[in-house]
């Protein structure tokens, strides 16, 4: 699951430099091929037929020529948008990515009208490409990396905000409520994080586009996915509207087909950056204050019960498990959106949150965390997942139905508690006396006003906090000035290479006040090497 992140750091500059220009009628020509009925039942059987055969590898067209496209060159081609499907009927055009150093999969196209399926055919004339890049010697029918939507930005004649990819594997990824790309969904992750064994990367081999008319309808995408273990379709129904603080939401229906058993399969995954926050032993290092896409991971399970756990940048790879039964959701969050925090012209303050809810209930598993060390904010390192309890095996199916929430905050959020703000620690003990070795001091802060409020003055709440390793030696409670934000603190102490799983809530008469913060207490993890 590590991903170089400076790869699409680039992809992101020269997605926002492929602007939209003036819209014509479009006129394929030689590139539109003959029609044939489609449904989404035609794509799983295909993946059902394919689960029971060999693995074929997807096309790469001319490798030697695409190795050839690196980043400089990938980002002077620029699609002909006079030439963009839908882009005149349409409510959101569709534009294509060619293949490059990093995208050199062909992967097919197809556009859909009235339960009609026609092939898009790459030609080299659907693209403005500079007489010197090597992409002009790749051969028409080679095949697209990607696409993507595109929206109006308030002019009649001019589309120039893009706001859903498709590009790289089975990643996609939308702009959210804030107009900014962050983490990325993937259709799923087989054996991320397994010792002895390289995570396989399926992909989306061909898309299947239907047109929308009403910017205030949903678009449908179909995909079919394959890889060496297994094999699946997947309908995304993508909704944006003309309400951009509403973020972006995406019911997805997928059918997936195991040809091997897999070690560890990932459904519904999330992909996203954790370098530091206001934690964190790399804070040092950089002149920023906090760098990351996601700042959490937040879980609501069946009984109700909210938890959060900060995200770590951990000194070796850690995959943490959350055992539940049919939980009602989880997500990575970026809770923080102060730009104060960050400072960064990046901003990482409008990062999307990525909330996954299930429709179709999962039953017994797991929602797991996996936590990669990074030194740099180039590499997506961490990523959550729903994990069946039953082994996945060779013959077995998945069938799931979910929605993806791409908004600022959680679309279910639990108003009769409070969630925390933030996380810090330090050392142990009290200031003016001798620090006690090994004793390590956490301090959580939570907020909502309409919760807290309800404090009676002059009582304090009480601290109810856990460690599976070590001890709790003291807790005090206390409210932050100027606010209704009240900040818990207590001391564990541990030996100098224990690791321990932490909990915490306030709770007033015997009643949770706040969600359950947890988290995986590493010193090593936090503190700078001295």
């Amino acid at each position: 699951m590590t991903l170089n992140r400076r790869d699409f750091l680039c992809q992101s500059a020269a997605w926002a430099s492929l602007l939209a220009l003036p819209s014509s009628r479009l006129a394929w020509g030689k590139t539109a091929t003959e029609q044939h009925p489609f449904a989404f039942e035609h794509l799983v059987q295909q993946a059902r037929n394919a689960a029971q055969q060999a693995y074929t590898p997807p096309p790469r067209p001319m490798p030697e020529i695409t190795q050839q496209i690196d980043y400089a060159k990938w980002g002077e081609i620029k699609f002909d948008t006079d030439k963009a499907p839908f882009q005149q009927e349409g409510a959101y055009p569709v534009t294509f990515f060619h293949l490059g150093t990093y995208f050199q999969n062909a992967v097919r196209m197809y556009q859909v009208r009235q339960g009609q399926a026609q092939e898009i055919i790459y030609d080299p004339s659907l693209f403005k490409i500079p007489e010197d890049n090597p992409a002009r010697q790749l051969p028409p029918n080679s095949g697209f990396a990607g696409f993507r939507f595109q929206e109006y930005d308030g002019a009649d004649d001019w589309r120039t905000q893009d706001w859903l990819v498709f590009l790289g594997g089975c990643y996609l990824r939308t702009i959210g409520a804030s107009g900014q790309y962050g983490l990325s969904a993937r259709g799923v992750a087989v054996n991320p994080a397994v010792a002895d064994q390289a995570e396989e990367f399926p992909n989306f081999t061909a898309f299947y586009i239907e047109e929308t008319t009403d910017p205030e309808q949903p678009v449908v995408v179909c995909a079919q996915l394959d890889g060496p273990s297994i094999t699946g379709a997947f309908r995304f129904t993508a909704h944006r509207g003309l309400d951009r603080s509403q973020g972006v939401e995406i019911e997805v229906e997928a059918e997936i087909f195991l040809r091997r058993d897999i070690e560890r399969l990932g459904l519904m995954p999330l992909t996203s950056m954790f370098w530091y926050s206001e934690y964190g032993r790399e804070r040092p290092y950089d002149w920023r204050p906090e760098v990351h896409d996601s700042d959490g991971l937040a879980i609501w399970m069946a009984n109700g019960e909210r938890l959060w756990r900060p995200l770590n940048n951990p000194r070796t790879t850690r995959v943490s498990a959350f055992s539940a039964d049919s939980p009602q959701g989880f997500g990575l969050m970026q809770r923080d959106r102060n730009f104060d925090h960050y400072r960064d012209g990046v901003f990482y303050d409008r990062r999307p949150s990525l909330w996954i809810e299930p429709i179709k209930p999962l039953g017994q598993g797991a929602i797991q965390l996996l936590e990669i060390p990074t030194n740099d904010e180039i590499h997506d390192n961490i990523g959550a997942f729903w994990v069946p309890e039953a082994p996945a095996q060779a013959g077995q199916y998945h069938s799931l139905h979910y929605r993806m929430y791409w908004q600022d905050d959680n679309p279910h959020p639990a108003t009769h508690i409070a969630q925390a703000i933030s996380t810090r620690f330090g050392r142990g003990g009290q200031p003016g006396q001798p620090r006690p070795d090994n004793v390590y001091k956490v301090a959580v802060e939570f907020d909502r006003p309409e919760v807290l409020q309800q404090i009676p003055y002059g009582v304090m709440p009480e601290v109810v906090a856990s460690t599976t390793a070590g001890k709790i030696v003291r807790t005090r409670v206390e409210p932050v000035p100027n606010g209704n934000v009240w900040r818990a603190i207590f001391d564990v102490a541990l030996e100098a290479d224990q690791i321990a799983e932490l909990r915490l809530y306030l709770a007033l008469e015997g009643k949770p006040l706040t969600e359950t913060w947890a988290y995986q207490f590493d010193r090593n993890s936090l503190f700078p090497a001295t």
